[in-house]
């Protein structure tokens, strides 16, 4: 065992998508608590004392507190898909008053975007609606999908992003992801998760800082002007869910190119017939998805490839063999290493 061995462990907690959503989010809640306790919370606070206290932290108080920031940091990151649920609108039942009125607020925003455009309009307002549909197909469900408006703008821009995914071809894209995503190319599946990393982080990073709201007013409530960092967490808090947004638009973006560069090679992997055209194509993904999702007959036939056969007129595969080795000449009388019985 060597002692790189021993520090890839350490690095892999600084580098990749454990560190970027998770370590990160969890460190600045970490250090800003601590900065809190060191200053005097919950009483009075003095930032001064703080610093100084920080400072004459030892090499064990910091090796103990990354240990901590790192066990945080794991426990936490099985709750990113709960942390994402949450900031979609998947809130209980006892809240459907308050979903009701989110979802109302979110059809209002949309708008009817699938107005039709007056007879004589002049080319700038046709243009200007035909934007708009685009604009609105990428952030909301159709306005006769309206069962699937969620409450909130991240929701709808991902339930945005799972229909437009798979319908032109279709396929039912949360169904289908964990099959087509092995099959995606370096620079696709590349791209697809570092989009997915920035709108995880930055979910992450929104309700680290709502959950430190309460905590501030607890500590600070006897600070004086000093409680206003509360409302800076909440102004955090909401800059962050709108740079998630706009990073869950570009992430829309990247698994919609995904499927449209990669829709074809889920039938090849599933020894599935190729289908001839488009419309071929979109009957035999239905069936495919009802399949997946209900675990029914496919009732398709298999098509497996065939195997590779030699070509006889290409030139062999296998090396010539080495000529033999020439033979030794016996040395001449005279000369050294020559005998009478050689």
């Amino acid at each position: 065992m060597t002692i790189g061995a021993f520090a890839k462990p350490v690095t892999s907690l600084f580098s990749g998508r454990f560190f970027v959503v998770s370590v990160l989010p969890t460190s600045a809640a970490a250090l800003y608590l601590l900065v809190l306790w060191k200053a005097g919370a919950p009483g009075p606070v003095e930032f001064g004392r703080a610093w100084s206290a920080l400072g004459r932290t030892g090499a064990g108080g910091i090796v103990a507190l990354v240990l901590l920031v790192a066990i945080a940091a794991k426990i936490s990151e099985p709750f990113q898909l709960v942390v994402l649920r949450w900031l979609e609108g998947a809130w209980p039942h006892r809240l459907r008053r308050l979903t009701d009125w989110c979802v109302h607020r979110q059809r209002t925003k949309r708008g009817d975007v699938d107005a039709r455009v007056p007879a004589g309009s002049t080319p700038e307002v046709v243009h200007r609606s035909g934007l708009n549909v685009v604009l609105a197909a990428r952030r909301y469900p159709r306005p006769h999908e309206d069962h699937l408006l969620r409450p909130t703008a991240l929701g709808n821009v991902l339930t945005a992003t799972e229909l437009r995914a798979g319908r032109p071809y279709g396929l039912d894209a949360v169904t289908v992801w964990p099959l087509l995503e092995p099959l995606l190319d370096d620079k696709v599946r590349a791209a697809v998760a570092d989009r997915r990393d920035s709108m995880d982080a930055l979910a992450r990073l929104s309700v680290t800082s709502a959950l430190l709201v309460p905590l501030s007013l607890w500590l600070l409530w006897r600070s004086g002007w000093w409680l206003l960092l509360a409302a800076g967490l909440v102004a955090l808090s909401r800059l962050a869910y709108l740079a998630a947004v706009q990073a869950a638009l570009a992430f829309g973006e990247c698994v919609v190119s995904a499927v449209h560069l990669h829709h074809l090679d889920l039938p090849r992997a599933l020894h599935l017939p190729l289908p001839p055209d488009i419309v071929a194509e979109v009957a035999q993904n239905r069936r495919l998805t009802r399949f997946l999702l209900q675990n029914g007959r496919l009732g398709l036939p298999y098509e497996h490839p065939a195997p590779a056969t030699p070509d006889p007129a290409a030139p062999p595969t296998t090396p010539p063999a080495a000529p033999p080795a020439p033979a030794p000449v016996p040395p001449q009388a005279g000369e050294p290493g020559a005998t009478a019985g050689w």
